[in-house]
């Protein structure tokens, strides 16, 4: 990669080189400006891509170098300087800070404005009211009364109806037509010989008749046409003797004397300087980084549940709950014992040597 970057610096400048020795000199000027200036601009890019890359070599070959220094094997991963019968695990070293006072702006400098009121005074002056217009007056019309004869129903015509007049006469009028019939006899007046059985005489019955009387029709029903005359009534009328017409009446403006409020002196403003204002504020800088140590354990080879037992009692002291107090370093005891660690700055990760003096367990 870094042969690369350098073969592609050196194309680069003989770019460059061609186009100032005049290879490029048919192309006008501005297109030869504008390609030198492209070429030059590629150039510092890849000069700076390339200082990256020896930067890195440079720090990898140092840590090749550190690391060369070291013992071989996993003997350079172990904790240096171990006891016998002490256990040893990689604990998180919180970082630290030192605190410091800084001097701050709090408010920077700016300028206030003062200003002083306007003055006014009091005077009189005659204001219009009401502008000077015209009215348009009327003058109503005159009546009168005028007698008038009005024809009230006009001349018609009416049908009247003449009725029929009626007479009695009596008549004889037939009931039953005259007949003949057979009668039983109530004996012979002269004996017949050899006669037997009913004696039957043929009678003539006469027609009967009835005298009746009736309501019969002298004159039929007739229809009259009768001309009825038109009727007048005498009326008085109401007439226009002069007509209505207007007349255009000029009115004056009006005034009134009032007292106004009149501005003597305009306001005016001052503006004044306020300087910069700076407080003093706490704040902490680096010290140095957080970062994995090999720090002395308890562990189940170095400890025991008396201890434990010690521990749970001392965290629950300090105000963290390591569960119940049974001498079991189980997932509560080590949460509080991080817990505990991470509040007083202490490596954490892992029960520290250190963290059981600062609980006095040891």
């Amino acid at each position: 990669m870094l042969v690369s970057n350098r073969i592609k610096l050196g194309l680069a400048a003989t770019a460059i080189s061609a186009i100032l020795t005049g290879c490029g000199s048919t192309l006008p000027k501005s297109d030869l400006a504008a390609r030198l200036a492209d070429a030059e601009k590629e150039n510092a890019t890849l000069r700076n891509t390339l200082g990256d890359l020896e930067a890195s070599v440079s720090s990898r070959d140092a840590r090749i170098a550190s690391l060369q220094g070291q013992p071989q094997g996993s003997a350079a991963l172990l904790p240096p300087a171990a006891k016998p019968g002490e256990c040893y695990a990689r604990a998180f070293v919180p970082p630290t800070y030192k605190p410091v006072t800084k001097t701050v702006l709090k408010r920077e400098a700016g300028e206030r404005v003062e200003t002083d009121p306007a003055s006014y005074e009091w005077v009189e002056e005659k204001v219009l009211v009401q502008e000077a217009s015209q009215k348009i007056q009327v003058i109503p019309a005159k009546y009168g009364f005028k007698e008038e004869r009005v024809l009230t129903k006009e001349a018609s015509t009416r049908l009247v109806e003449i009725p029929a007049t009626y007479e009695t006469v009596t008549e004889r009028v037939l009931v039953r037509d005259g007949y003949t019939t057979w009668k039983k006899g109530r004996g012979p007046i002269e004996r017949i010989d050899n006669a037997t059985g009913e004696i039957m005489c043929l009678v003539e019955v006469p027609p009967q008749y009835k005298t009746v009387t009736k309501r019969v029709v002298k004159t039929k029903a007739d229809v009259r046409k009768v001309e009825l005359p038109a009727e007048y009534k005498v009326v008085k009328r109401r007439v226009v003797i002069e007509p209505a017409k207007t007349t255009t009446v000029e009115i004056p403006a009006q005034y009134k004397t009032v007292k106004v409020r009149k501005m003597v002196a305009p306001p005016t403003e001052r503006r004044i300087a306020i300087p910069a204002e700076y407080q003093d504020v706490s704040d902490k800088v680096l010290v140095s980084e957080g970062h994995l140590e090999w720090r002395p354990i308890l562990c189940e080879t170095n400890t025991s549940p008396d201890i434990v037992r010690k521990l749970q009692s001392a965290l629950r002291s300090a105000g963290h709950n390591p569960g119940s107090i049974d001498g079991v370093l189980g997932k509560s005891t080590m949460a509080a014992v991080n817990a505990y660690q991470k509040a007083n700055g202490l490596a954490s990760g892992q029960l520290t040597i250190k963290t059981l003096k600062s609980l006095k367990v040891l």
